[in-house]
């Protein structure tokens, strides 16, 4: 068979006149219509009417002799007193058999038993009952004491002592009226059970009340008992964990360890926000010489050198191609008294959703604002994003903030330039509900590292200011009360398939605690989970608490009754699941009057849902809380008053003075957020 292959051959000019006289015509095979070649077949497949003599290789002499069994047994020429000659003969002349047995056992006279070979007529013979024929035995064996048995050793070893069997002693069960007689054996040492062979029988017997007494078994089967392996025990598929005091445990933590805080940093676009911090933890040693030396080849070979630092934090290619910060970026740095999980939140107008996100977790934030000429007022003037931040921030939880005026390099450290800045900031976000005391001001350069982490070297900076660096005032927030004995509840922010994990969630916990084999139930599915797997802050742990950023592996659930917003909790206190509420809201500075039935999106957590206020119940005094009007026709700009919302579907919520985390939420329309909220009753 002639093989073409179109690689060698120019298939473009081929003539295919030439290509048919071929036996493989062009296009088709001869593997097409067979499934081997028959070549192959000829060699490799075994045809029943080509059989020839079974093999005896058991009865070699040697195992020289065994190289002709691969063309076919042939008998070999041996001396007339060997055995293999007399058993050759007898095979080839059709006059031995193979006993019943199937074993080549010879008894202590010169005879063959009923598990060896054995003349036909002399076997004709013995089961007719025609006496007990002494057959031709050769010089070769060895016979034993009528007493005792043999096995002959196919290894070349001769007769051997067969391995006698002893039948178990008999125990009397009385269990039935007439005694029954079961066979009792010692288990063995590897931990099997041995049984008789009619043990099934006689305890289905027993069960049922028969009195017929029982069968005796037959010689035979009592001289090969069987064995019974014992039951396998299956591993439980809810892994078992040791049950500690978490609230103890956390006790502990807090007295001997250092405080744990999360941190957002937020701010307009383009403020510096992740040059920043990813200076910061250049400067603190979380990013090596070497990375960051990547870092910068890579960034100048795009354009954009100074946006090395920003990689640090910017880790997906379109943020690191478009220059800006799309999602929320988390990492894990420590100072001297606080263990800080960073939150970098995106600045850009198009992913406030996502800056709600990070601002949902967080304790503490850091507002950052650029100190050029022109880029503060962009961004704090109506339309920027370092006041809506700043609301969003407020209204979210967080108390605390630092304002880090970067970019003082620009303006050479001017304390004109910084005084003015904060000047405007101080009256805007004491208007937001910000205490003056809780607000501190560090003048810092992302891009140079100055008065980062370290006292500044800058003559012109040293001359006028005298604070702490931005890492000194990381380090004196005050870490809030965790509500750790509260019911559990758990926020789902990212839901993903490790490799070799199974599906894992990761978030913050709310209130409560959690630990290893803990069961949760995650609601709106209503469906039950098992903690398989627990990690807080990229450390494997037993057990979390409030506060923590956890990443769980859970099982017992598919991944299709998960989603973003859904709440793990406790099964004996879930949360509860809801279409409409009860609330109170802070309306901003909106340009349309919010009426009844005006269409919104609801910021809860990670959770994005349509929502309608279909009832304005009351308007409020803002400073007081005092009731001004009932049943009000709209809602202006800088007010307050008590709604009805509707979701779209049901949501999990929480009343605001049970569970702060879960009572708030945000209301936008058209791009911009027109009002803060917090549930005061669920409907």
């Amino acid at each position: 068979l002639q093989l073409k292959m179109s690689r060698h051959r120019n298939v473009r000019k081929l003539d295919y006149k030439e290509e048919y006289g071929y036996e493989d015509v062009y296009g088709r095979s001869l593997e097409d219509e067979v499934a081997i070649s028959p070549s192959t077949a000829a060699e490799f497949i075994f045809h029943r009417e080509q059989r020839e003599t079974p093999s005896l290789k058991s009865y070699f002499d040697s195992r020289d002799q065994q190289g002709s069994l691969d063309a076919g047994w042939k008998p070999q020429a041996h001396s007339a007193t060997s055995p293999l000659a007399t058993v050759s003969a007898g095979v080839a002349s059709g006059s031995w058999q193979r006993g019943e047995g199937g074993k080549d056992v010879v008894d202590g006279s010169n005879r063959a038993p009923s598990g060896g070979w054995q003349r036909r007529e002399e076997r004709e013979t013995t089961d007719s009952g025609g006496g007990e024929p002494v057959p031709r035995v050769p010089p070769g064996f060895k016979p034993l004491p009528k007493d005792e048995g043999g096995v002959y050793d196919k290894g070349g070893g001769g007769v051997r002592p067969k391995t006698e069997v002893t039948r178990p002693p008999e125990e009397v069960v009385s269990l039935s009226p007439t005694p029954v007689r079961v066979s009792t054996v010692t288990a063995p040492k590897r931990g099997f059970v041995t049984l008789g062979d009619n043990f099934l029988e006689e305890e289905r017997r027993i069960r049922s009340g028969s009195s017929s007494p029982a069968r005796t078994p037959s010689p035979c089967a009592d001289r090969t008992p069987r064995t019974h392996p014992p039951p396998v025990q299956r591993s439980i598929s809810r892994s078992k964990h040791q049950q500690i005091d978490v609230v103890e445990e956390y006790k502990k933590r807090e007295e001997t360890g250092k405080g744990q805080i999360n941190l957002v940093v937020i701010g307009h676009v383009d403020a510096g926000k992740s040059t920043l911090m990813g200076h910061l933890l250049f400067l603190l040693g979380h990013v090596s010489k070497k990375a960051m030396h990547k870092y910068e080849q890579e960034s100048q070979k795009v354009g954009k050198g100074s946006f090395a630092y920003a990689w640090v934090l910017d880790e997906t290619g379109e943020e690191r191609n478009r220059g800006i910060t799309m999602d929320v970026a988390q990492q894990q740095f420590e100072t001297q008294n606080k263990l800080v999980t960073l939150l970098d939140a995106p600045g850009h107008k198009d992913f406030i959703p996502n800056m709600i996100t990070g601002a949902a977790q967080a304790d503490v934030g850091i507002l950052v604002v650029g100190s050029a000429v022109g880029e503060f007022e962009s961004g704090f003037e109506s339309g920027g994003q370092t006041r809506e931040h700043a609301l969003l921030a407020r209204s979210l939880g967080v108390r605390q903030l630092a304002v880090a005026v970067n970019k003082m390099d620009t303006v050479d450290w001017s304390e004109l330039r910084f005084s003015e800045i904060v000047q405007k900031l101080k009256a805007f976000l004491k208007q937001a509900g910000f205490k003056d005391s809780d607000v501190s001001y560090v003048p810092c350069s992302g891009l140079t590292g100055e008065n980062v982490t370290k006292t500044p070297t800058v003559p012109e900076l040293i001359s006028w200011y005298h604070g702490p660096t931005l890492l000194e005032r990381i380090d004196h927030f005050t870490p809030p009360l965790r509500p750790v004995e509260k019911p559990f509840r758990c926020c789902i922010a990212d839901i993903f398939k490790a490799q070799g994990a199974g599906l894992s969630i990761a978030g913050r916990i709310e209130s409560g605690h959690m630990q290893l084999g803990d069961s949760v139930l995650v609601q709106p599915a209503n469906e039950v989970a098992t903690i398989r797997a627990l990690s807080v802050s990229d450390d494997s742990a037993t057990w979390a608490v409030a506060g923590d950023q956890i990443v769980a592996t859970i099982a017992g659930i598919d991944i299709t009754k998960l989603s973003l917003g859904s709440v793990l909790c406790s099964p004996e206190h879930p949360v509860r699941v809801t279409s409409r509420v009860q609330a109170r809201i802070i309306v901003f500075n909106i340009e349309v009057p919010i009426t009844t039935g005006f269409s919104v999106i609801l910021h809860y957590q990670s959770l994005n849902e349509p929502a309608v206020i279909r009832q304005l119940i009351s308007l409020l005094n803002k400073n007081t809380g005092e009731l001004i009007k009932k049943k009000p026709r709209c809602l202006s700009r800088n007010s307050s008053a008590v709604i009805e919302l509707e979701v779209s579907r049901p949501v999990c919520l929480e009343l605001y003075q049970d569970c702060k985390e879960l009572g708030r939420f945000m209301l936008r329309s058209r791009g911009n957020t027109i009002a803060a909220g917090m549930v005061t009753k669920i409907l």
